[in-house]
């Protein structure tokens, strides 16, 4: 696979890695609890942990790829203009939250690396799991900046055209 495509979609791929961690901890923990009768006692930090990263890194390429869920058929039957109008004020909707979110983020990480909190039994510190946060933030902002730019602000390049063709 292409270096430039892995580093594109690095949150896609790091979300594909924390679902199969998911996945592996909790068959491993159905496992050991029902045959083994011997729970495994961190799986459950494990998976609210992969649930959070899976959660913010897979937004971020839900706004790369349009997959987040949308009523459009009031917005399709708008004129051009308006449509074009209707997608700014979501944009400056969409950002003005991240923004938001982005800076709640930012406390928290800081109020965790403050008082050093970890989690109760893994000891893993609470700062690298809220980290996800932040970090999906900036790459929804990134993303759906860059897809905005595309479809209003960048001319088509009769170039690319004929390398599809």
């Amino acid at each position: 696979m292409n270096k430039n495509k892995i580093l594109s979609n690095l949150d896609l791929v790091l979300a594909g890695i924390a679902f199969i961690i998911l996945v592996a901890v909790t068959f491993g923990g159905v496992i050991f609890r029902y045959l083994l009768s011997s729970p495994i006692m961190w799986a459950e930090e494990v998976q609210l942990w992969c649930f959070l990263w899976i959660t913010f890194l897979g937004a971020g390429a839900a706004f790369r790829y349009g997959s987040h869920v949308a009523v459009e058929i009031v917005f399709d039957l708008l004129p051009k203009p308006a449509q074009k109008v209707l997608t700014l004020v979501n944009y400056i909707i969409v950002m003005g939250i991240l923004i938001y979110l982005l800076f709640l983020g930012a406390d928290l990480l800081a109020l965790m690396t403050k008082i050093h909190k970890t989690t109760a039994i893994l000891r893993v510190p609470m700062w690298f799991i809220n980290a996800i946060i932040p970090v999906g933030c900036v790459t929804m902002m990134i993303s759906t900046t860059w897809d905005h730019y595309v479809k209003f602000i960048k001319r088509p390049n009769p170039a690319d055209a004929d390398k599809e063709a």
